[in-house]
């Protein structure tokens, strides 16, 4: 792997201080053709990244020239204004302040923290983090410290040219540490195109791929001149090593599942499933108003913002009816209410933790439609069968052990036509990664009950009715995105 170092002025670093590549970021915008058919890691080391300047467009035009870069333009924008990243602040100032009683009790004015490493270990926690918001070379974050609280004042990068000597001293050491770290060496590496990082938890209980079904896509993309690597939540600092990310845990974006799409965006990496999505699908009110909006079918729905919005629900949906957090994943926090006294008393409940509740109107039938949705086409249609003797897909019961229904397969062809348009529409409401859109089929015509971002793709299951066609297609949209001209 090829490293090259960005500066704004020649003498800002000595060539004999690192063995990587070192050009100012003139010389690298004035030659496009420079590293043409090689990929190289850019640090790039401007001493201003304002918008339009030069260091802004030396990130910006890596991207275009497939090069990856850091700090990206969206980190040079983040951190411009304080508005613009003060959605960090509370995960950081907590991580920040957990070092308090290893410092003695007080904090300094500025920490210094260089490609994720502060001045020493006590800063370990809160500079890894600081790093994963903003992948940036050398950041200085300004503090102020009371009795019982130290808050974040201002985050900024800290150019070479304001570098102290001991300073310089300790950043030409991050970086040394940086560059041995973050590519892996590749003796023994297969000789495929591209390795993709595929997320997993081994002890996940309904995990949305069996370790199984990613062992049998390794090796129909293994055919594909691609490598598939497991990595875990451990591995975020061996993200970079990889082309590509494909995220087999159930998504949250309070966990780190969303620090891995981050990571990966910033990275410019193609991800299933990026950021967005992962917002949009989560909340289940965010993902009703779209699909109204979009004018796509879903049940009738009262939004509950409060005890008394439930006489409301009430009389515009009937018992029984159906309430939802809208945060929830695998049939938790969704719960049939067949009195108002039920309604009243799990709402009161709910309410305690989320400001908003919806309750839809409760549609039975024997199955739901799953349909796969890739790029904005479909991938593959099941019925989900509800639990026995239960209403829903899945059963939480009170022992812990979840009940789940079975499944019945078609193929694309054999799935109705309308329900597959349906989902598909839905789907592209949301984005173009992959999407698993839950479909009840009724007289009265197809309601899309919920858009997944994390849908369950396993071998023998949700592949039945395509076939290996499925895993090829998954595949496909990695390359597709890798590949394309001027990446």
């Amino acid at each position: 792997m090829t490293w090259v170092i960005l500066t704004g002025r020649q003498n800002d670093l000595d060539q004999v201080a690192t063995p990587h590549k070192i050009i100012t970021n003139r010389d690298y915008l004035a030659h496009p053709a420079l590293f043409r058919g090689q990929r190289p890691k850019v640090i790039n080391l401007s001493n201003n990244y304002g918008y339009q300047s030069r260091g802004y467009y030396a990130s910006l035009l890596a991207g275009s020239r497939g090069h990856k870069v850091i700090p990206t333009v969206e980190t040079m924008i983040d951190l411009s204004e304080r508005k613009l990243y003060e959605h960090a602040l509370p995960e950081l100032e907590l991580a920040l302040n957990k070092c308090r009683k290893d410092l003695g009790g007080a904090f300094p004015q500025k920490v210094c923290i260089f490609f994720g490493i502060g001045p020493s270990k006590i800063w370990d926690r809160f500079a890894k983090l600081l790093f994963d918001w903003f992948r940036a070379p050398a950041l200085e974050v300004h503090i102020t410290d009371s009795a019982e609280w130290a808050s974040i004042r201002k985050i900024g990068f800290h150019p070479l040219a304001r570098m102290t000597e001991e300073e310089e001293k300790r950043f030409l050491q991050c970086l040394e540490t940086y560059t041995n770290r973050e590519w892996r060496d590749t003796k023994g590496r297969t000789p495929s195109r591209y390795t993709f990082a595929t997320l997993v938890d081994p002890h996940e209980e309904l995990p949305p791929s069996e370790i199984s079904s990613l062992r049998y896509w390794a090796k129909i993309a293994e055919k594909m001149g691609v490598e598939i690597e497991p990595i875990t939540k451990k591995d975020l600092a061996k993200l970079a090593n990889y082309d590509a990310l494909f995220i087999r845990e159930t998504t949250s974006i309070s966990n780190h599942t969303y620090r891995f799409a981050r990571r990966a965006q910033q990275e410019g990496m193609p991800v299933i499933d990026d950021p967005l999505s992962m917002i949009r699908c989560t909340n289940k009110v965010y993902l009703n108003e779209l699909m109204t909006y979009n004018k796509v079918p879903v049940p009738p729905t009262v939004m509950i913002a409060g005890i008394s919005d439930l006489e409301v629900a009430a009389q515009t949906l009937g018992f029984p009816l159906v309430l939802k957090i809208p945060d929830s994943s695998f049939s938790r926090g969704v719960k049939k209410c067949g009195t108002f006294e039920e309604l009243k008393t799990l709402a009161s409940e709910w309410l305690e933790d989320s400001d908003l509740l919806i309750a839809q109107k409760f549609i039975p039938t024997e199955y739901d439609w799953r349909v796969g949705v890739l790029g904005g086409q479909p991938l593959f249609a099941v019925h989900y069968l509800m639990a026995k003797k239960h209403w829903q897909i899945v059963n939480h019961k009170a022992n812990g052990k979840p009940d789940q229904g079975g499944i019945k397969t078609f193929t694309l062809k054999e799935a109705p036509a309308h329900v597959v348009e349906t989902a598909v529409r839905a789907a592209r409401c949301i984005g173009d990664g992959l999407y698993g859109v839950d479909l009840k089929e009724t007289k009265d015509g197809v309601f899309v009950i919920e858009v997944n971002d994390n849908p369950n793709l396993d071998h023998g299951w949700e592949d039945s009715g395509e076939k290996d066609e499925v895993w090829v297609r998954l595949t496909q949209w990695f390359l597709e995105r890798l590949d394309r001209p001027g990446r």
